[in-house]
Formats: structure tokens, C-alpha cells, sequence
């Protein structure tokens, strides 16, 4: 979701200048395009080769370089960026902002920012809890600015207390919502993704080949579009973003308890886990012995279907999407199940993509089929979330 987005990375000095470097690291790696402006107290910490060599970019660090003047000053510098970070945001640097002084090339820029502005502060406890700070953190928030961190831990010198500059991730996770555009802001969804793991005995289980990994991929989506999220993930499935809220479980059972208690609350209910259609009769709670056995029988009991049950509660979401993983004749079967599940919308897709990087399908509706053409499962993921915005409660 960062892929040619134009980052401008602002950064303070502090010790924690080398966690910035990584921070450009995952931007680059994450496809955006990343410039870096340091003040010259960072320049004291990490070179600006670091970040030259990392980002392809000349950084800036000099108000009054004529050169960078005639090839990108400060106010062409601000309306480039898509979206401004500062990590690390010393003491000083906050005081300056908050009271308006531009007296180097940084504080200059921020005098003409007009791009979204995540600051992440990272400074000794307490000067982050110093009445001044908490002043200047204020005013800052008054203006509509946004912060992340400072987290708790260990500091560089050794005192335990609040002014850790945020993990990279997490700082990454905060910018995307700034540079997404806020659709589904008031909106609540509720999506499970993954499989499910049903146990036979103390060590054997019963489970597929499903990653998670689209549904992850639409929790993160939805949430940086400013929905309220909640993922209910079944084993093995990938991270969302940290305003997700997450519910991890195990089996089919576990996953409709959790269906319904969240699907009580939401507005568009999403089922893309891949749900074990049957789980053992009989569990056993030690490890079954082989002993010689060179064949079994295995009694099998029907699982509950998840969707169809939060399609057919009382106080239904508006919008309850369902997913079929088929082989063959796709449209047809999500035709079937359409009517079956009372259901608003089906997401055909091929199952052979269970697990894997790509993704594509068809949107099935009482009155529409329609191909998702996708590609990688991001893009499949915002072309689904299209689909779902588009669809008349």
C-alpha cells in the first residue's frame, strides 16, 4: 500500500536516529519513495551517507545550500511528499515546532508542510513528561498533528520509563491511514481469516492449506481507510496493522463463537477463512498409538456454517460477504451458495491460490458477476473492498 507514495522523512537528532534508518529501510522495501531531511544534530549521530545510500536520494540538511535551493528547496520539498514522518522528534525539536520557529531547513519546511504529519517523539522520560513538553505535544495536537509513541522500556541511558522512539512497523502502520483515503470512516468490520486447526488427538489435527493472508490483507486495508476492524484469525495468519483488533482461534467452533459475538456489532461481516467443514468425532486427549495398524476408519461430524449463521442472526450485519474456494465451475457454485447461505455477495476464487501470493476471482450478486482480475493479493484486497463499498445494503 506504499508502493509510489513520496515519504519525506524528517529526522531529529537523538540516539535514536539509527532506528530511523531502519524506519527508511521498510518505507524503500514497502515501495515508496523516500528523501530525508536531518537538522544537523543528527548529522552528529548518523551520517547522511546512511541515509543516501539507503533511500537513492541526496538528504538535506542546510537551509542556505544554494545548490539544493536550485534543485529542490524547502517549499518544493513540502509539496512533494504525500505524507511527512519525523522520528526521532527530540525535546527541542517539538518546542520549535509548537512555537512556530524556522531556523533550519527542517523547521522551515514544516512553516509550509501542507501533507499529512505523523510525529514520533523519542527523548529521556523526563523531558517527555516535562510540563513544557506536554505543552508543546498540546499545542501540536490542537493543529490536527498526529503522534505515535514515545513506548515505555529501557532508554538509551540506561532509566526505565516512557520516551522509546515507536518500533519502524508500528510507525508505518500509523502513516498508512494518512495516506489512504478515509471512505469507510464510522464503519465496522468484522473479518475472519485463515484456517482452522481441528484436533484429533494430543498431538494430530486436522486443517488446509489457507494462509490468511488476504484476509489480513483487507483487515489492513479497511482499517487504513478508517474503519474500526476486528480480525478473527485462525493459526498461521499474517499481522494486520495495530488499529486491527485481533481475536485468535483454533477451531471451527471457537471461530463461530467469535463470529457471532463480534458480528453482533458490525455493519459488514467479511468470511474469507477457510473453515474445516468437518471436525472429529472423538477427541481423544492422549497420543493414539499406531501398534501395528496398517488401516483406520475415522468418524467425521459436520461443522457449523459460519457465514449462513451470521447471515440468518436476528440483528444481521447490512452486509455479509462470503468467500467459496472452488476448483471448477466457480460462478456456479457461488450461485448455489449465494441462495443456500442468504448471503449479499459471494467472492468466487480458484482454490488453487490457497497459499499462495496471487489472487484472483469473481464478485457473484443476485444481479451482477463481475471478474476481479487481481494479481498480487493486495490488489485483489482493494478491488474486493471496492465491490463491498459499491454494494447497496
Amino acid at each position: 500500500m506504499f508502493a509510489g507514495k513520496r515519504i519525506l522523512l524528517g529526522i531529529g537528532g537523538g540516539i535514536a536516529v539509527y532506528r530511523a534508518a531502519e524506519l527508511a529501510r521498510l518505507l524503500i522495501k514497502a515501495g515508496a519513495e523516500v528523501r530525508c531531511v536531518m537538522t544537523r544534530s543528527a548529522t552528529e549521530f548518523v551520517t547522511p551517507l546512511t541515509f543516501e545510500a539507503l533511500t537513492g536520494h541526496q538528504v538535506y540538511t542546510e537551509l542556505f545550500d544554494l545548490t539544493s535551493e536550485r534543485e529542490m528547496g524547502h517549499i518544493q520539498l513540502a509539496r512533494w511528499a504525500d505524507a511527512v514522518i519525523i522520528a526521532p522528534a527530540t525535546a527541542n525539536l517539538l518546542a520549535r515546532l509548537a512555537h512556530g520557529i524556522a531556523d533550519d531547513l527542517l523547521s522551515t519546511i514544516m512553516q509550509v508542510n501542507q501533507a499529512p504529519l505523523l510525529i514520533a517523539p523519542a527523548m529521556n522520560s523526563s523531558m517527555w513528561e516535562s510540563d513544557a513538553t506536554v505543552r508543546n505535544v498540546d499545542t501540536l495536537r490542537g493543529r490536527g498533528i498526529l503522534f505515535i509513541g514515545p513506548e515505555s522500556g529501557t532508554l538509551a541511558c540506561g532509566e526505565q520509563g516512557a520516551g522509546r522512539l515507536a518500533e519502524p512497523g508500528t510507525i508505518m502502520d500509523a502513516l498508512l491511514p494518512l495516506l489512504c483515503e478515509q471512505r469507510l470512516t464510522g464503519r465496522h468490520w468484522v473479518i475472519n481469516a485463515g484456517p482452522t486447526v481441528e484436533a484429533w488427538d494430543a498431538v494430530r489435527v486436522m486443517t488446509n492449506r489457507a494462509s490468511g493472508k488476504l484476509g489480513s490483507l483487507l483487515a489492513t486495508t479497511a482499517a487504513a481507510m478508517g474503519a474500526e476492524v476486528t480480525l478473527i484469525a485462525g493459526p498461521g495468519t499474517p499481522s494486520a496493522i495495530t488499529a486491527v483488533r485481533r481475536i485468535n482461534i483454533e477451531s471451527a467452533a471457537d471461530m463461530l463463537a467469535a463470529c457471532l459475538d463480534a458480528a453482533a456489532d458490525c455493519d459488514t461481516f467479511i468470511a474469507t477463512a477457510a473453515v474445516s467443514d468437518f471436525r472429529f468425532h472423538e477427541i481423544h486427549d492422549h497420543k493414539l498409538k499406531r501398534s501395528g495398524t496398517t488401516s483406520l476408519n475415522v468418524e467425521l461430524t459436520a461443522n457449523p456454517d459460519i457465514v449462513a449463521s451470521v447471515a440468518a442472526m436476528q440483528e444481521r450485519p447490512k452486509r455479509v460477504i462470503a468467500f467459496a474456494a472452488e476448483t471448477d465451475n466457480h460462478i456456479e457454485h457461488a450461485r448455489s451458495k449465494l441462495a443456500s447461505k442468504r448471503v449479499d455477495a459471494i467472492v468466487a476464487n480458484d482454490a488453487g491460490n490457497m497459499g499462495k501470493e496471487s489472487g484472483s476471482g469473481w464478485w457473484v450478486t443476485d444481479s451482477e458477476e463481475a471478474p476481479i482480475t487481481g494479481g498480487d493479493k493486495q490488489l485483489f484486497a482493494k478491488q474486493i473492498i471496492q465491490h463491498i463499498m459499491e454494494l447497496k445494503p
